[in-house]
């Protein structure tokens, strides 16, 4: 028969159990190897409230505290959420991770084009 997953959608080579675990959005009984995992990392204070309260500490260089969660969800609520994507069955051979695009870092200097670069397709008529 044929197989759709080389991995059979799981990482549990050799493991004969895992132990479950509960999905975060929809609190669905997963088995732990079969669970999207994702490490979110959030600021505690949200972006508005921070200057307020940088402003109205006692201390000058205070760094506040951030939220570390480790999500992991069930098959169809990572879907759902676009947390992973559906891949074609070609793509689904490709094992390599997507690349990581983060954010300017605040020394960098502005690449030439930005975002405003011509042919971006914008404004222009749908074809």
């Amino acid at each position: 028969m044929t197989k759709k997953r080389r991995n059979g959608g799981r990482n549990k080579h050799g493991r004969g159990h895992n132990v479950f675990i509960r999905c975060a959005n929809c609190a669905r009984s997963v088995p732990k190897d079969k669970a999207i995992k994702r490490f979110q990392v959030r600021n505690m204070v949200e972006a508005g409230c921070q200057r307020d309260m940088r402003e109205a500490s006692v201390y000058e260089t205070y760094t506040l505290p951030k939220l570390y969660m480790k999500l992991q969800y069930c098959c169809s609520c990572a879907i759902h959420s676009r947390v992973v994507r559906v891949r074609s069955v070609t793509a689904r051979k490709i094992r390599e991770p997507p690349p990581r695009f983060r954010g300017p870092r605040p020394g960098d200097k502005p690449q030439a084009g930005g975002a405003g670069a011509a042919g971006a397709g914008a404004g222009g008529p749908k074809k």
